[in-house]
């Protein structure tokens, strides 16, 4: 059984973690795999969205599996497969399935089935929109085992909710509830269970209608000037208007308009 299913449906590629016996814990193959699979759909025109989830009703993700993905990276024992080789040769695999120091240039769309613990925690927090079900929970546990959340949440996290809360979250260790999450906008929505993937599906189809050169010009500037000055700030906004200006998609959509149809968006 594969550990990462990857699909694409129309424009949508949709990534679920399939170890739902481990709470879809993330292994050497979830992590290889996610980060090549980023890698490809970030250059296939195909995929204008990503949808992430995990399988089973119980977990979105419950963070690396320590049990296999430590003693590999720290030599305490040998690899045990090609996941795990490729995983000890190259430890930035890990960092680019979790999106640190990458660049994903599409939307990306957490459909968060369960809990959703430390790496998963991280993971998500390189996603640009989430939703998750009414169980759902958020948790940094790592304090709790001496070890610091160094996935991308001492960064990232006091960025995506406010301050007090992610330093709560994250001294403490303790999970907060899915309408806590949403209270503090570190999610979008809260669904049932069974509307779950069709509510990410219809936000991914939104986007999806909307010009792709646009939408990736618009996550780029926003990403690109996070902790910038507004002066900084300002220069890549008009750097994003001019690329943007100059694609036929931009002709296309006022001419749509003014034609009352839909718009053909080439995504050029």
């Amino acid at each position: 059984m594969t550990a990462l299913i990857t699909e694409v449906s129309g424009h949508v590629g949709i990534m679920t973690l399939n170890r739902p016996e481990k709470h879809n814990a993330m292994n050497a193959e979830i992590f290889v795999k996610m980060a090549e699979a980023w890698e490809e759909w970030a250059l296939d025109p195909q995929v204008r969205t990503v949808i992430v989830t995990g399988a089973g009703d119980k977990a979105f993700s419950a963070g690396a599996d320590l049990s296999s993905v430590v003693p590999v990276l720290t030599r305490a024992r040998a690899p045990q497969n090609e996941y795990e080789s490729i995983l000890m040769d190259t430890h930035p695999k890990i960092r680019d399935a979790a999106m640190l120091r990458t660049y994903f240039p599409k939307p990306i769309i957490a459909a968060v089935n369960g809990f959703c613990l430390a790496g998963g925690t991280e993971l998500i927090q390189g996603t640009d929109i989430r939703i998750c079900v009414e169980g759902a929970s958020f948790g940094l546990p790592e304090v709790k085992r001496a070890i610091v959340p160094a996935g991308g949440s001492l960064v990232r996290l006091s960025r995506q909710m406010p301050f007090a809360r992610a330093m709560e979250m994250i001294l403490t260790g303790e999970p907060i509830s899915a309408s806590e999450a949403l209270s503090c906008g570190f999610v979008n929505a809260v669904t049932a269970p069974d509307q779950l993937m069709d509510t990410a599906l219809k936000i991914a189809h939104q986007i999806n209608e909307n010009g792709p050169v646009a939408v990736a010009a618009a996550k780029r500037a926003i990403i690109e000037t996070s902790g910038m000055t507004l002066d900084e700030a300002f220069v890549i906004e008009d750097r994003a208007w001019d690329v943007v200006s100059a694609s036929a998609d931009a002709k296309e959509g006022p001419l749509a308009f003014m034609e009352k149809r839909r718009p053909v968006y080439i995504g050029r």
